[in-house]
Parts: C-alpha cells; structure tokens; sequence
C-alpha cells in the first residue's frame, strides 16, 4: 500500500538557520580582522549559505530518514491501522512521534480487548462443553442400561425412556436458546411488532407457570388490579417469553411461601416499565454484573438442579436490546430481587 507525504520543512529551516548564523558570524569574524568588511559580500554569503543549508538538509532528510520512516509505516499499516492508513505521513518529527504513541495507545487497547475477548470465549466454550457433557452423559447411561438388559423388563424401560427423553429435550432446548442468541446478536430474527395489551400478556404467563409456583407455595400476582388495558408495541411473543423467563427463574430462586410480584408503571410519556420483583433469597452484589453472561450460575450446584439451560437472562437482555430499550436489576442479598424493563407505548 503506497503512502503518501506531507511535507514539513521546520526541521531544515531550523537547522539551516542556526548553520548560516554560525557560518556567518565565523566569515565575519574573519573579515574583520584579516580583511575589510563587506555588507554586500556578508548578505549575498549569508543567503546562499541558508538557502545551500536547507536544501541539502531537506533532501538528505527525505531521502535517507523519512525513506525508512515511511518503511515502518508501511509495516504498521499491515495492522490495519486505521489512522495511519487514512492520514499522510508529516516529515515534522514531533507530529510523527504523536502518531506512532497514538497508533501504540490503539494497539495496546485492541490486545487488552483481544485478551478479554479471548478469556470470554474459553469460558463460553467450558460451559457450553459441560452444559451439554450432563445431558448427553445421562441419555447415554440409560440407553446404555437398557441395551445391556434392561429393556426386558417392561417398567425400567418405559421409566429410563422417560427420562432419555427429558435428556434429549434438554439437549434441543440448549440448541434453541443458542440459535435465538445468535440470530438475535447478528440481527437475523426478526421482531413482529404488533399492539398488544400487556396485562393480558401477563396473566397468560402466570396462568402458565401457576404449577410450577403452587409447589413451592408462590404466589404470583400484580401489585394492583389493572382495570384498564395497557397497550404496548413490541414483539408479543418475545416479550411473553422475557416475561416467562424472569417469572420462572423468580419462581424457581424464591423462597417457600413466597411472593413473585409484576407492575407495569408509566416511566415517560410514550414509555413504560415492567418490573418483576420476588422476596427471594436474592443475588449479591459481586454476581449481579455478569447476570446476563452466558450460562452463567449464582449458584452452580444448586441451579443446575432446576435443569434449565443456563441461556434465560441472556435471551431476555437480547431481546430487550433488540427492542431497543433497556433492562434493569436490583437485588439485596436475603431479601429478593427485582428486574425490569422498558418499552414502548402503542400510539
């Protein structure tokens, strides 16, 4: 890639200024004590010697230093570095030693965010390989079971198929929740925006978990009875599943006899929030920054137990990012926990 030059001339007016003063000076001192003056001679001496001086230095400069200068540049820029791609190269020492610290800043930045980066993914790939290791390794020992005698007995396999099963849904499960990701992170699902009421969205999913509530005794309710409908614009099956997700992980994180409990407040003129607020065992606080990462557990054993695939927090966070709005946590550990989230008003 060829790089052009912008030419800078103070490094040679400078050094050519201080030779013609000493060189003047030195010819005058000369003439003064071995010859006669002269004025005409001393300025005609002067502005040849300057004008001698500069072009000498300009052209050694350009051609020997800057030469190699614009050599390094042309390395660097393999690196694809912007800025010095986009900007000619100055023959002013000063602008090309701010360059080169800059371009060295950038780099240093990139190789800290590429060490992040790849720390993140060693440890997406970790859990990603042990999320699926479980339920593969548990459909594997029951069939394995059942080959090895087993299926004769007619009740053992009709259980140990059951729960091959669950195995297996467990194992799509993950797969689904990681295709949403990506096409969410890569903008290939598309958003259905449609009007909805988002009263009726959360009572159908408080109809829809009520099972799963009763057996650890949670009650789920409003903070108040809403009389009147509460329109939004936004994706209304995705909504219902951020709905689902963050009342089900209250559920299965509350505590025996607990509540679980949903308002929908007026935020703006032309937003609202939804918050989902449980009186659970809660999350401390050194845990509540990586809530939404992938597969990411406060409690690793425990958590693990619910089954779940370990995506729910982070499909919610897409989604809602997806929408444009935000998501929000506050937590108090021992005393419960509280998410919400915007969205837009219906016109």
């Amino acid at each position: 890639m060829s790089i052009s030059f912008k030419k800078s001339y103070k490094f040679a007016v400078k050094s050519a200024f201080y030779i013609t003063l000493f060189a003047t000076g030195f010819v005058a001192i000369l003439l003064y004590f071995f010859l006669e003056i002269n004025y005409l001679f001393l300025a005609v001496f002067t502005f040849a010697i300057f004008l001698f001086s500069f072009f000498v230095l300009q052209f050694r400069v350009e051609k020997f230093i800057y030469k190699r200068v614009k050599k390094i540049y042309d390395d660097v820029s393999l690196l694809d570095s912007t800025t010095l791609r986009n900007q000619p190269i100055t023959t002013d020492m000063a602008t090309l030693t701010l360059d080169v610290q800059k371009f060295a800043r950038e780099k240093k930045i990139e190789i800290e965010m590429l060490k992040v980066r790849e720390e993140y993914r060693r440890e997406f790939l970790g859990n990603v390989s042990h999320e699926l290791k479980t339920p593969l390794f548990t459909v594997q020992g029951y069939l394995s079971t059942l080959l090895d005698g087993a299926m004769n007995d007619k009740s053992i396999r009709k259980k140990y198929l059951e729960r091959a099963e669950k195995g297996v849904e467990r194992l799509i499960n993950i797969v689904k929740d990681l295709d949403m990701i990506s096409k969410l992170e890569t903008g290939d699902q598309n958003l259905n925006f449609t009007k909805f009421n988002i009263v009726d969205v959360v009572q159908n999913v408080f109809d829809l978990l009520e099972m799963k509530a009763d057996e650890k005794s949670i009650m789920l309710m409003f903070d108040m009875k809403y009389t009147k409908p509460i329109y939004v614009h936004a994706d209304q099956e995705k909504i219902e599943q951020v709905l689902t997700n963050l009342i089900m992980n209250s559920v299965k994180y509350g505590k025996e006899k607990g509540t679980t409990e949903v308002s929908i407040e007026n935020l703006t003129n032309n937003k609202v929030i939804v918050r989902v607020t449980d009186n659970g065992e809660g999350i401390e606080s050194h845990n509540v920054p990586r809530l939404f990462e992938r597969f990411f557990r406060v409690d690793k054993s425990g958590s693990r137990s619910e089954g779940g695939s370990g995506l729910g927090l982070s499909i919610v966070k897409h989604i809602i990012e997806a929408h444009h709005e935000k998501i929000y946590v506050e937590s108090k550990y021992g005393f419960g926990s509280e998410f919400s989230f915007t969205l837009e008003k219906a016109k």
